[in-house]
């Protein structure tokens, strides 16, 4: 007979979001106080836990330094065997256990208590060795595991990592930590790259850009289109200032108009006054102005009004800015 694995997941899934929910019922003095002791450290938040936990701990240790929160895992096996010297008495300990009577955790609770560090535990036990020897308690205690003989850590686990998102988020709101906060510590991620890169990082500049005196013709125009590869020029006067943009876009209305490519002046059939920012702009931000303004490409300049630099659709999806 086939098993039914629907039906076993689903199970899985009822006891796992009635033991979330149950989790608001421990949001007390003790999570308020533990936000508080987090908030106040002047070192780092050292998240300690052992099997299961340790694996939970390693994720509430990355959640926390990732949202402004100092924090990193520590083995407590290898805390007992020297790793301890990790610890300063700056920090603040963090211990995960569900049964809170965790062996290897136990052991460090003499030589934490003497370095007065505070310790948080978070334990499924409040009569538990750990939680009473802790300055700070919260309670993850759950009714029943996921697992159909009770036996792996499953609902148990994830109240634990929910508690520790709870933290962790709390702390983010109550430190003001900000889009540009979390980018500077993800400058490799897509938000990094949105919040961080400027005009200036994705621009061309210099000999790449495509630049056109606004005497020459249009032809000279399309020469230096096709040269500089962004779909357009930009027009300049006799003292470099930005008069103009001439396009692709530009070029199938001169056709169809039967203008004579070859003795016509650029200036007399380039867009004026067009989009431009600074080359500090946030590149987000540039991306924002062409979809909204409907251009793929525009200028940077100065207070001058000289050209610095120019980007289009293409650049920016290359820095992944799109």
């Amino acid at each position: 007979m086939t098993h039914d694995y629907i039906k076993s997941a689903k199970r899985v899934l009822d006891i796992e979001r009635d033991a979330i929910t149950h989790l608001a019922h421990y949001l007390d003095q003790g999570f308020e106080q533990a936000c508080e002791c987090m908030r106040q450290c002047r070192g780092k938040v050292v998240v300690c836990g052992m099997g299961k936990s340790g694996h939970i701990g390693n994720k509430i240790a990355a959640t926390l330094a990732s949202t402004g929160t100092p924090a990193f895992f520590m083995h407590p096996g290898e805390a007992n065997h020297g790793d301890l010297g990790m610890l300063s008495a700056q920090d603040v300990l963090l211990t995960l256990s569900n049964s809170g009577e965790t062996d290897e955790l136990l052991a460090l609770i003499p030589v934490i208590k003497r370095l007065q560090i505070p310790i948080i535990a978070m334990t499924g036990n409040a009569n538990s060795t750990l939680a009473q020897h802790a300055d700070i308690h919260i309670c993850v205690k759950v009714e029943q595991e996921a697992c159909s003989l009770g036996l792996a850590p499953t609902a148990s686990t994830t109240a634990t990592l929910v508690m520790g998102d709870a933290l962790a988020i709390a702390l983010l709101d109550a430190n003001g930590f900000t889009p540009d906060d979390f980018a500077l510590s993800h400058p490799g991620g897509s938000l990094g790259r949105k919040l961080l890169l400027r005009m200036a990082d994705v621009m061309q500049s210099g000999a790449q850009m495509p630049l056109v005196d606004e005497q020459q013709t249009i032809s000279n125009a399309l020469l230096e289109i096709s040269a500089k590869g962004l779909g357009m020029t930009g027009i300049v006067d006799a003292d470099g200032r930005l008069q103009g943009i001439f396009t692709d876009g530009d070029l199938r209305r001169v056709l169809d108009a039967h203008i004579d490519v070859h003795t016509t002046p650029v200036a007399d059939v380039m867009t004026r006054n067009g989009v431009t920012v600074s080359t500090d702009t946030l590149a987000v931000e540039v991306l924002n102005l062409m979809e909204q303004k409907r251009i793929n490409s525009l200028f940077a300049i100065d207070d001058k009004g000289l050209p610095q630099g120019a980007v289009n659709m293409h650049l920016l999806l290359k820095a992944g800015v799109v």
